[in-house]
Parts: C-alpha cells; sequence; structure tokens
C-alpha cells in the first residue's frame, strides 16, 4: 500500500467516525425536541384552564370593587348629613348652652362659692451636686 492509499483510509476512517458522532447528537437533539414539544404541549393544557380561573377571579375581585365603591360613597354621604347636623345642633344650642354656664359661673362668683381648687404643694428647691435627705417618718409608739 502507498502512503495514498492509507491517507485515504485515514481520512474515510476519520470521516465515518465524524458523521456516527453527528448522527448520535442529532438523535439526542431529536430527543430533546420530541421532550420539549411534549412539554409545551402539557403546559399549554394546564394553562387554558388556569387563565380562565383567573380571568373569572378578576372579574369576581372587579364586581366586589363596585360593591366597595357604592358602599363608600353611601359612607361619604352619611359623613356629610353627619356634619351639616353636627353644625346645626352646634349653632342652635351651642350659643344659648355658652350663654348659661356664664350665667351659673357668675351666680356662684357673686355668691362668693368657690370649689376647692387643687391644693398647692409647697415648694421644694433643688441644690445641684448635694443630696436632698428623705423624708422622715415618725416613729409611732404602740
Amino acid at each position: 500500500m502507498s502512503g495514498g492509499e492509507v491517507a485515504g483510509i485515514l481520512v474515510a476512517v476519520f470521516w465515518a467516525i465524524l458523521v456516527s458522532f453527528l448522527a448520535v447528537a442529532l438523535a439526542r437533539l431529536a430527543q430533546v425536541l420530541k421532550a420539549t414539544t411534549k412539554l409545551v404541549a402539557d403546559v399549554t393544557e394546564q394553562a387554558v384552564p388556569l387563565l380562565a380561573d383567573a380571568s373569572t377571579t378578576v372579574r369576581s375581585a372587579r364586581t366586589q370593587l363596585d360593591r366597595v365603591d357604592a358602599i363608600a360613597s353611601d359612607v361619604q354621604e352619611v359623613t356629610s348629613n353627619a356634619s351639616a347636623l353636627s353644625s346645626t345642633v352646634a349653632s342652635t344650642f351651642g350659643g344659648p348652652l355658652v350663654k348659661v354656664a356664664a350665667f351659673g359661673y357668675g351666680v356662684r362668683k357673686a355668691l362668693g362659692r368657690t370649689d376647692a381648687g387643687p391644693t398647692k404643694t409647697p415648694r421644694r428647691t433643688v441644690i445641684v451636686g448635694r443630696t436632698v435627705p428623705g423624708a422622715r417618718r415618725r416613729k409611732q409608739k404602740g
């Protein structure tokens, strides 16, 4: 055998090995693509019902928000009515009640009768840097 024939055989063997590796790689790639296709189909089967449930939940939440909006507007109306009633009562009864209270205070002062006010406590002097002795107790006999 000549050198050219050996080189041709080596190249043919190299190409046969290379084609074998490529065939194995393509077979594995085909398996991966089949698994991916199955996974996408399973996800699609599960996603469609989930999206339907999510759509139902969003509709329900919207209905509840509409109800809450109606309740909030009713509360706002009640609050404004209560405020108007409070201002009406204050303007109707507030002035005369203040006058009655002032009259009662004036009558008490005129009669010289005062309620016992808060008792005054004796002032204590604090000297910085000195310790003040504690309160002394009386010894009880008995």
